[in-house]
């Protein structure tokens, strides 16, 4: 029997192993005048409390622990410049996720630039050495984690948002920026696609 693709894609990304940030490397050298300490104080601890959260769904979306550090990086450092703007909890974090999934849209169109084995070499799950990207608890993670790296990236995000990140129909339309509607579709498609795949043996 096959694994159910809802359950084992929460697994599959919980498995990954994302449980430490290094953030003098990716801070280094970025200039910027700082808001305040109430802001910096408030970001830390938000940054230490979701960081590796955010990581993790980087990881999911991108497949390069480098570039899934940066973008959760980018996507703090936006937070920080905007503080006075965003100084309350639950729209700080609407922020960090949306900000991390716009990101990781830019970097995927990146990505799609490069030469054909670059892309490959970036994007293919069983090339990437880094235990981050393919270490699971077990078979049926890995082959989940693989057939999502093969969805079209807009199913990626809803599949992520609702199955991962736990977020409602409604949630997920705000960090997207759908409609309703579309999530509902969106979702579906994405999980009869990554069930046909685990069915079929493609991944």
């Amino acid at each position: 029997m096959f694994p159910d693709s809802r359950s084992n894609l929460c697994l599959a990304a919980s498995s990954l192993n994302v449980d430490t940030v290094d953030t003098d490397s990716r801070t280094a050298g970025r200039q910027h005048e700082p808001p305040g300490e109430d802001a910096t104080r408030a970001v830390t601890d938000l940054y230490q409390a979701h960081a590796v959260a955010m990581i993790r769904i980087a990881l999911l979306m991108l497949g390069d622990r480098g570039a899934a550090e940066d973008v959760v990086q980018d996507a703090f450092l936006g937070l920080y410049n905007r503080w006075q703007r965003l100084n309350e909890p639950v729209k700080a974090e609407a922020y960090i996720r949306s900000a991390v999934l716009n990101g990781c849209r830019d970097a995927l169109k990146r990505q799609s630039r490069r030469s054909r084995r670059d892309r490959a070499a970036a994007l293919d799950w069983a090339e990437l050495p880094s235990a981050e990207a393919a270490a699971l608890i077990s078979e049926d993670r890995r082959r989940v984690l693989a057939g999502l790296r093969r969805l079209p990236g807009r199913q990626r995000e809803a599949l992520v948002c609702r199955f991962y990140l736990e977020l409602s129909e409604g949630e997920t339309a705000r960090v997207m920026g759908v409609s309703l509607g579309t999530v509902k579709s969106t979702t579906s498609r994405a999980v009869a696609a990554l069930g046909r795949m685990l069915r079929e043996g493609q991944c």
